[in-house]
């Protein structure tokens, strides 16, 4: 049987290329982890700009029904009020400032 020989070059050399093979893994992992959050963040918006539309059209398609119809004053009261009142409440929800104030330690005052 033949003994395995190496020079000190050659094993610093092994050990150099396993460095930049672990390297240039993680930095491929790395990547592909960031590509899949960008993918699932696009994908959030897309399905949520989706819904919103979905129910928009139904929203609009009711008004549209009960106003061609000539539905009763309190019909067309309701189908008319009612998104409003969940539009004014998200909108009004969604364009509310608050502020955190963390708590203070033990009573102190300002």
């Amino acid at each position: 049987m033949n003994a395995l020989t190496l020079t000190p070059t050659q094993i610093m050399a092994a050990v150099g290329a396993l460095l930049v093979l672990v390297l240039v893994w993680r930095t491929a992992s790395r990547r592909a982890k960031a590509a899949a959050s960008a993918a699932r963040t696009g994908a959030r918006f897309a399905s949520l700009a989706g819904r919103v539309l979905f129910n928009a059209a139904l929203i609009v398609v009711a008004q549209w029904i009960v106003i061609t119809q000539r539905g009763s004053g309190w019909l067309l009261v309701a189908v008319l009020a009612v998104p409003a009142l969940f539009a004014s409440y998200t909108l009004t929800k969604a364009l509310t400032v608050t502020t955190y104030e963390p708590r203070r330690r033990g009573g102190e005052r300002r």
